[in-house]
């Protein structure tokens, strides 16, 4: 029987293939996590970008002049206009702890032709009573009661639907009761930007409080996916398909609405603010977002468990497919967190290029992400803790794709759906 071992050469041979595996191997990872370095270096010109666009402020009301207004949008002449009217309308569930404040910062605004209709869905605390309340102390104020929810609608699709068949307004604007409105002219600052940028779909964006220690860990993350998907400048580019829109603050002319067949088409998602304004670019209207500073803030989530079902309710319905969110996914793996980890297994193996890689990106990385945080007005040393936030976004990630798969269900505001389907109600 011959034997079969290997020569003495072969085995050379072996050794010398081995060995230069393990050195391409040891410089391969190092390589691509310095590439890794270089894609959050190129942010820079993203956040430069972000800072140069334009930012809405209490100064855009300019004038209360309406023939001022329209003159200079090339509208009617100056002896028949006014002001539109605007019917604002806000969705409240069980909102009694933020609906005062809300309530408080619509009355306060001093736009000229105003109706303020209070959608109380189904709600289980003071909050009909104090929408009545307002509503007798000022007669712009609209209370409106859905006892039951429509079969086959989501809860505040179908809240705001009902709002929109009591509107009379020129414009809808479409906000959330958890929404404090700081500025008396944030209406009349949106309405002026819109006439004069014939802007059909007009989106502003609030301020995010963060409280919290996993509000302010978190919150900027989370933003920072959204922002990879939605990025402004293509939001704003009529010849991109992207769109883009926050609920908390939608203004609409009315016709565009109608021709977008209101909340019909959108009434079993959950996210009804993006598929909106996906409809509206993709039918040809002029969809635009934009940044407010000293208009109005939102505390979307307090506490962790908040922010989990918050979150994972909004990347389940903006990505809305698996493709989207495994590259999501992959993403905060590769990008956000192998630095970390590359480090981690770097110093155990003691590879020198490993470590040195590893530090320059994540410098890299912190000198984006301090900027990022100041911009969302977070102190800027909390970006050290963004590895935590990036992690915690993972899993969320991973659990909007538990929920698109109908695996978990999605329970918001006491009513639960499973995938795109609505499970049950609460009474």
């Amino acid at each position: 029987m011959h034997n079969c071992r290997p020569s003495g050469l072969v085995r050379v041979a072996e050794s010398r293939l081995l060995a230069q595996s393990a050195s391409w191997s040891a410089w391969l990872w190092p390589a691509i996590t310095l590439l890794i370095g270089l894609v959050w270096l190129r942010r820079h010109a993203d956040l430069n970008t972000a800072q140069r666009e334009k930012v809405l402020t209490p100064d855009d009301a300019g004038s209360s002049d309406a023939a001022t207004l329209f003159a200079s949008s090339g509208g009617a002449s100056a002896a028949s206009v006014a002001w539109p009217r605007v019917s604002m309308l806000v969705a409240a569930k069980d909102e009694e702890a933020n609906i005062g404040r809300c309530i408080a910062g619509l009355r306060a605004q001093d736009y000229p032709n105003l109706e303020l209709i209070f959608v109380n869905d189904r709600s289980t605390d003071r909050t009909p009573q104090l929408i009545d309340a307002a509503a007798a102390a000022d007669p712009r104020i609209v209370a409106c009661h859905v006892k039951e929810l429509r079969a086959g609608w989501f809860g505040k699709n179908n809240a705001m639907r009902e709002g929109a068949a009591r509107a009379g307004g020129e414009y809808l604007c479409f906000s959330d009761a958890d929404c404090a409105f700081d500025a008396p002219q944030l209406v009349r600052a949106a309405v002026r930007h819109a006439v004069t940028e014939r802007i059909d779909f007009l989106s502003v964006l609030p301020r995010l409080e963060a409280v919290s220690f996993w509000e302010r860990v978190i919150q900027p993350v989370a933003g920072g996916v959204l922002l990879i998907w939605y990025p402004p400048r293509r939001v704003n580019d009529p010849n991109s398909p992207t769109a883009y829109a926050n609920g908390a603050f939608m203004l609409l002319r009315r016709s565009t609405y109608d021709a977008l067949g209101g909340h019909e088409h959108v009434r079993t998602q959950v996210n009804e603010d993006m598929h909106l304004a996906r409809r509206a670019k993709s039918a040809g209207f002029t969809l635009r977002s934009i940044r407010s500073q000293g208009l109005y803030r939102v505390r979307m989530y307090a506490g962790f468990a908040q922010i989990w079902r918050g979150w994972s309710r909004i990347f389940y319905g903006c990505f809305g497919t698996f493709p989207r969110l495994l590259a999501t996914l992959v993403f905060l793996a590769l990008f956000s967190l192998s630095p970390y980890v590359t480090l981690a297994a770097s110093a155990a193996t003691q590879s020198a290029a490993g470590v040195a890689a590893s530090l320059l990106t994540i410098g890299a990385q912190q000198s984006v992400l301090w900027r990022f945080w100041r911009l969302s007005g977070i102190p800027a040393p909390w970006a050290l803790t963004y590895p935590l936030g990036a992690a915690v976004c993972a899993g969320m990630v991973i659990a909007a794709m538990a929920k698109l798969g109908g695996l978990t269900t999605t329970t918001w505001r006491g009513t639960t759906y499973r995938g795109q389907t609505l499970h049950n109600t609460s009474a």
